[in-house]
């Protein structure tokens, strides 16, 4: 079996407890030492007699030691008999604190109670300098880790900021969480700006001055405390004490590392209301702080630039899309000051010079400045041609005066007024862009107008001249160009006496547009003249002139409208090539389409070509309205809802006056803004001196009298007061005819005749009853009554039957 092996001496068991390579006590259960040896002793400095016996294991710990002891350390070794290396600090007899580790264990007699602790301690000072010297390493590592999260989060911040104010922002938000500092600034520099401008945060900590001293130097200053920045930042000192600051850090914002090529884009200064010192490593951490910040400010200026650059270009190409969708120039001018204000200028205004004396074509903004000077600054750009910019130092607000000069003439003038004098001569570039487009197009708009104003001479002297006069008929034309477009139309209309007593009125549309259109409709209207005469009928001529089209290319599928009208008969006999229905509105009846006697158009290979015609008696004071599809046509629209609007409305003015009369309903049905041109001739028959009916003993043939009569009279311009006058006197006598002559005879006639001339209106009603009282001698009175009060002279004669001669004075000749 294996046995010890003996040393050369008898190890002595009491010196190797008294001087054991670790301290021994024996303490009783309450914890009064009672044994100790001389390791421990050796330890602590105390003395035996010090100890045993005197003091209690728990009195040797430090008063945290104590508290521990009680509510961990002998709980546990009651319950577990023994505890394992627990940390306590032990009070040495010189105040000493020495750090052990404790292994205790408690002895039980055989009863199991408690009888004594032997307690085994270790000197722990080294272990413990090794474990502050891991955690301060740990600790060191996790600030270091925190730090780069903290960095990698600004970086990637930096990264998404698109703009320097969002950069700067990004930039004062990282000196808090990085380095726990109390406040921050961001102040950016640029060429344009003249000096730093603080953008983000305020830190009362640092000024202005300091910043811009960093900025010139490129160089990172940390002011460790305020005493250190008397005398290299001025008033730095003083800001930091009032702020309560004890150090403060001013960081360049540059492109690149410390060389010849780096530039200061801006200043980060951060400061700390707690004393601290910055190891080397965040003095690393900020300077490559300051490198991200300056680089993502220099890509974020580019960016800017080119953003604007975008931008300015997209505002050059949507002013001249805007610009060009206007065709007269005054629209040109405001489209363009419109654009500019407040997008680009705070104020804007175009003069133009061409033609005159300057004068304002547009202004948008405000407030303009003063008269005299801008006045001033214009008349040397008119003279010089050269655009005048404000001061790039100015510091009152500047106005930029550029010419606009389009095909070596100077139109007139641009002048605008920007935010600052700085910006205004930094976008000269783009302005002057600007006003080059901008002439331009002013310039194509004046041509514009210029060649529109030749091409509707030229669109009207095609069209017929004067309309024949009559006094059985009036003739009203209106012709409305469209309001968008340069070409000429082929819209026409003529009206002319075939012989004595037959008028012709044709309306027609050839295809196409511009100056072929124009000339073939002058050959189409002189061809109608010349096929039409007074044996031939509509028929006829739309035959004739489809052999005329077949010489005359340009002329195929215009559409014609050609009614003649029989003045003694009033019988109209009409036809229709291709073209919108005539509109026919007569007294006694609603308007209505005459949709007879149609055909294909002129020249046609489709369609109903064998030329018809029909006829249709009108009575006195009819309205024929014959139109161009310009009237009734609509993208947005049915042409059948067009056609219906316009009978309504032609209806609603049956008792207008034929003066004005064609023009009015052109602008009622197509307004101003209308992409199509608009023709349409009015004819008004029964414009004769004298009007003969005769009805039947019926009261209710009175209503249809009173119709026609009032479109006679109307037609003959007399006026409101005598129309409403003849009207009630004509009925009050037909009336009493019906009553009193024709009670017992309903087949009996009553006859009307009416004459007017400049002077007066004369009305004779006449029946061949035998005169009968009425039922009642008060309505009869009433009746005569009226008719005395309304007309001026009033006659009866009941010789044979009964004659009411009746006469009132026209008011403009009263």
């Amino acid at each position: 079996m294996t046995q010890d092996l003996r040393v050369p001496w008898e190890e002595d068991p009491s010196e190797l407890y008294e001087h054991a390579p670790c301290g021994y006590l024996t303490t009783t259960p309450d914890g009064t030492i009672v044994k100790v040896n001389e390791t421990f002793l050796a330890w602590t400095g105390y003395t035996r007699a010090e100890l045993v016996g005197v003091r209690r294991f728990r009195d040797l710990l430090t008063p945290g030691g104590q508290i521990y002891h009680e509510s961990h350390y002998a709980p546990l070794l009651r319950m577990q008999n023994d505890v394992h290396e627990v940390a306590f600090d032990l009070v040495c007899a010189d105040g000493r604190r020495l750090p052990a580790l404790i292994n205790s264990m408690l002895g039980r007699d055989p009863a199991g109670l408690p009888r004594l602790i032997r307690t085994m301690i270790f000197n722990a000072t080294e272990r413990r300098g090794y474990e502050r010297e891991l955690l301060n390493a740990r600790r060191i590592a996790e600030d270091s880790e925190r730090r780069v999260r903290v960095l990698q989060t600004i970086v990637a911040g930096l990264a998404a900021a698109a703009t320097e104010a969002e950069v700067a922002e990004v930039l004062a938000g990282a000196p808090g969480p990085a380095f726990g500092a109390t406040a921050s600034s961001v102040w950016l520099t640029g060429a344009d700006r003249g000096g730093l401008i603080e953008v983000s945060a305020a830190d009362p900590g640092v000024t202005a001055g300091a910043a811009a001293e960093v900025a010139r130097r490129g160089e990172l200053e940390v002011i460790s405390a305020p005493e250190k920045a008397e005398d290299r930042f001025g008033g730095l000192a003083e800001a930091m004490r009032d702020a309560g600051r004890t150090l403060a850090v001013l960081l360049p914002l540059a492109t690149g590392p410390a060389d010849d090529q780096t530039e200061v884009r801006g200043v980060l200064a951060f400061s700390f209301a707690e004393p601290r010192e910055l190891s080397e490593s965040e003095l690393l951490v900020i300077r490559l702080l300051g490198q991200q910040g300056g680089q993502s400010l220099d890509r974020a200026r580019l960016y800017d630039a080119a953003r604007l650059r975008e931008a300015r270009v997209t505002f050059l190409a949507g002013t001249t899309r805007e610009m060009d969708e206007e065709n007269r120039l005054t629209a040109r001018a405001k489209r363009l000051v419109e654009r500019l204000v407040p997008e680009v200028a705070e104020w804007a205004s175009v003069r133009l010079q061409v033609g005159g004396p300057p004068g304002l074509l547009a202004e948008s903004g405000g407030p303009p400045p003063d008269p005299e000077l801008i006045a001033d600054q214009i008349a040397r750009v008119t003279v010089s041609g050269e655009a005048l910019w404000p001061a790039a130092d100015a510091t009152e607000v500047g106005t930029a005066v550029l010419p606009l000069t389009a095909r070596g003439l100077v139109l007139g003038t641009l002048a605008l007024r920007l935010e600052g004098a700085r910006r205004t001569v930094a976008e000269s570039g783009f302005l002057t862009e600007l006003t080059s487009r901008a002439a331009l197009a002013l310039e194509n708009a004046r041509l514009y107008e210029q060649e529109r104003a030749v091409a509707r001479t030229l669109q009207r002297s095609l069209l017929s001249g004067s309309t024949p006069r009559d006094s059985r008929f009036v003739v009203e034309t209106q012709y409305h160009a469209a309001a968008q477009g340069l070409e000429v139309g082929g819209d026409w209309f003529d009206a002319f006496m075939i012989s004595p007593d037959k008028l012709a009125v044709v309306v027609g549309d050839v295809v196409g547009r511009g100056i072929d259109a124009a000339a073939t409709m002058g050959q189409l209207r002189s061809a109608v003249r010349a096929v039409a005469s007074a044996d031939a009928g509509p028929a006829k001529v739309l035959r004739k002139l489809d052999r005329f089209v077949d010489r005359v290319i340009t002329a195929k599928m215009a559409t014609v409208a050609y009614c003649e009208i029989n003045l003694a008969t009033n019988v109209m006999t009409y036809a229709c090539a291709g073209h919108l229905p005539p509109l026919l509105h007569e007294p006694a009846s609603q308007a209505r389409y005459l949709m007879g006697a149609r055909s294909a158009p002129l020249g046609s290979r489709a369609g109903k070509r064998d030329r018809v015609e029909e006829k249709v008696k009108l009575a006195s004071g009819s309205r024929l309205l014959l139109y161009t599809d310009g009237l009734v046509e609509r993208r947005n629209r049915p042409i059948d809802q067009g056609l219906d609007t316009m009978a309504r409305e032609w209806a609603r003015r049956r008792d207008a006056p034929t003066a004005g009369l064609a023009a009015g309903f052109a602008d009622l049905m197509v307004g101003t803004d209308h992409t199509d041109d608009v023709c349409l001739l009015c004819l008004t028959l029964g414009t004769d001196e004298r009007l003969e009916r005769s009805i039947g003993a019926d009261p209710m043939q009175i209503a249809l009298l009173r119709k026609e009569m009032k479109a006679w009279l109307i037609t003959h311009q007399v006026d409101e007061e005598s129309v409403q006058g003849v009207l009630l006197a004509c009925s009050e006598a037909v009336a009493n005819a019906i009553e009193h002559g024709y009670r017992d005879d309903p087949f009996g006639q009553v006859e009307i005749v009416a004459t007017v001339s400049g002077e007066a209106v004369e009305v004779v009603v006449a029946d061949r009853g035998v005169w009968r009282p009425a039922r009642s001698d008060v309505s009869r009175g009433r009746g005569l009554q009226l008719i005395r009060q309304v007309m001026d002279h009033v006659s009866f004669d009941r010789s044979a039957g009964t004659v009411v001669t009746m006469r009132r004075t026209r008011k403009e000749n009263a």
